[in-house]
């Protein structure tokens, strides 16, 4: 029995990670040998407001005897970002030292980009995410406040072990992908020690992967690339806040960010990695019974492959394409009109072979 650990945290994470349950749970009865068991915990903004706390103290090593981590999102409009995104999703990837993110970005079947004269064949891409240091390491400190000189630093801390390690899953990404090309992002022509640390690993870890094709970009560069020449991208890395931004604006040019997944990976398998939709909270939305749980069920997708489940893994993703490519039940960010219940129900009844 796989035990995974649900988080649905705040806004629609509820709604569509409760759809991406119920999907699994049905996707369980049709792939034989797919036990998975789900465990609720009801960790976010409400637990803060009785608690003090997104998470209680222990909840990171209480997440250690499970399979995998299936997560909604963090924040609510009435607490600030920062604790919100420190106190649960930071706080778990740090504390499991999930340091890959790994995002995969496709043009599904039937969806447009809002790029003109792109085909599906030109987003196909696989973004890494530097997730554990960096930009987000946590470190600097706040001075002088209510004075006219006010002072706040947050330090950018990079180390070998952390640029190296981050990189070669990059280069085992790339190496595994059919055009073998890997493009670092960086921004070292203004950030002079980090930044080019990055590039210097780059090059030494290149000499043992010369399979893998590489180029460089800046980060500013990248997003007109992005834009401009989508076709010529295929695996990308970089650090945690230009994968951050890269990756949204990825999503958007995949059609919509509610269909895009993410992975917060332990590639040593020492930990369990967590599965996420990167849109958020969206609390606009909320209630309202109309997000978009495809984000949930592709991150499904890429649990069932970490565990080795490749069978279901693809069953479900045929599933997600069979939706988009039939156009009839859509959500409203794809040009649709269905709630979140009836994709629900029309994915259940592709897997179960009722709509075939």
């Amino acid at each position: 029995m796989y035990k995974i650990a649900v988080i649905p945290g705040d806004g629609i994470g509820t709604e569509v990670i409760n759809s991406g349950v119920e999907v699994l749970q049905a996707l369980s009865k049709i792939v034989p040998n797919l036990p998975i068991g789900f465990n609720h915990f009801d960790w976010g903004a409400k637990y803060y407001k009785e608690n003090g706390v997104m998470m209680p103290d222990e909840g990171v090593d209480e997440l250690k005897d499970y399979n995998a981590i299936y997560f909604g999102s963090a924040g609510v409009p009435d607490i600030p970002d920062h604790i919100t995104l420190w106190g649960l999703r930071l706080k778990i990837c740090q504390g499991l030292d999930q340091y890959a993110n790994l995002r995969p970005v496709k043009l599904l079947p039937g969806i447009s980009s809002p790029l003109k004269n792109v085909e599906e064949k030109d987003i196909d891409w696989s973004f890494i995410r530097e997730n554990s240091e960096g930009e987000y390491s946590g470190i600097g400190g706040r001075s002088h406040r209510g004075y006219s000189n006010d002072t706040a630093m947050d330090i950018t801390l990079f180390t070998k072990q952390g640029v190296e390690r981050i990189q070669k899953f990059a280069f085992e990404i790339a190496r595994s992908r059919p055009r073998k090309l890997l493009t670092l992002v960086t921004k070292s022509n203004a950030q002079k020690h980090g930044m080019i640390m990055w590039d210097e690993i780059f090059k030494e870890i290149s000499e043992d992967y010369r399979d893998v094709n590489t180029d460089k970009m800046l980060v500013d560069a990248m997003t007109t690339r992005m834009v401009l020449d989508p076709k010529s991208i295929d695996t990308v890395v970089a650090s945690n806040l230009h994968a951050d931004i890269l990756t949204d604006l990825a999503a958007s040019l995949s059609g919509s960010m509610g269909i895009a997944p993410t992975a917060n990976l332990d590639p040593d398998k020492r930990h369990p990695s967590m599965f996420e939709p990167i849109h958020g909270s969206a609390f606009d939305i909320m209630g309202k019974g109309i997000a978009n749980p495809i984000g949930s069920y592709w991150s499904a997708v890429m649990m069932l492959e970490n565990l080795g489940e490749l069978q279901a893994a693809q069953k479900l993703m045929f599933a997600i394409e069979k939706l988009t490519k039939d156009k009839k039940v859509l959500p409203k960010d794809l040009g649709g009109t269905n709630t979140t219940k009836q994709i629900t129900k029309a994915m259940i009844d592709i897997i179960s072979g009722k709509n075939n």
